[in-house]
């Protein structure tokens, strides 16, 4: 089953989705809901009921948390959270949380590699930034699988 990744922002939120097997993340789609709190969570659910009623199906959510480089919570994490607790409400799929950390520096890093051109890598960087997030959580879920045979200490934990 797959995962989808969402990287939340004021103004875009950036979606990502990972293949069956959930070991690659690609971006999938900006949107800009805008309205209330419960509004965007009530739009966010909505991409994920649609990626869910797809064949391949959706085991996970995974939510991108921000936080300073020391690790220390602000301003944007609280909305985050809030959001957060907004999406658990409107959708039955379950939503971990993933460190955010730097993922934006690298989804643009990437996105320049193929584009020259800011604008073009504006409208993109929410998508690829939630896929480097969703890939995060991805290769550490892999991680974990490998260190902890099928039914040993730490197999199956959520993060």
């Amino acid at each position: 089953m797959r995962a989808l990744g969402i990287d939340y922002g004021d103004r875009r939120i950036g979606l990502a989705v990972s293949d069956v097997s959930a070991t690659l993340a690609r971006p999938l789609r900006v949107v800009a809901p805008g309205g209330s709190l419960p509004e965007r969570a009530a739009a966010v659910a909505g991409e994920v009921a649609a990626v869910a009623a797809e064949p391949d199906g959706l085991a996970v959510v995974v939510l991108g948390v921000p936080r300073a480089l020391n690790g220390a919570a602000h301003r944007q994490t609280e909305r985050v959270l809030a959001f957060a607790d907004a999406l658990r409400t409107v959708t039955g799929v379950p939503l971990v949380l993933q460190d955010e950390r730097l993922t934006s520096v690298e989804a643009e890093t990437r996105l320049a590699v193929r584009e020259r051109d800011w604008r073009k890598r504006k409208a993109r960087l929410d998508a690829a930034a939630a896929a480097v997030i969703l890939q995060d959580y991805l290769d550490r879920a892999a991680g974990k699988h490998a260190s902890h045979p099928a039914g040993g200490p730490g197999a199956g934990e959520e993060a």
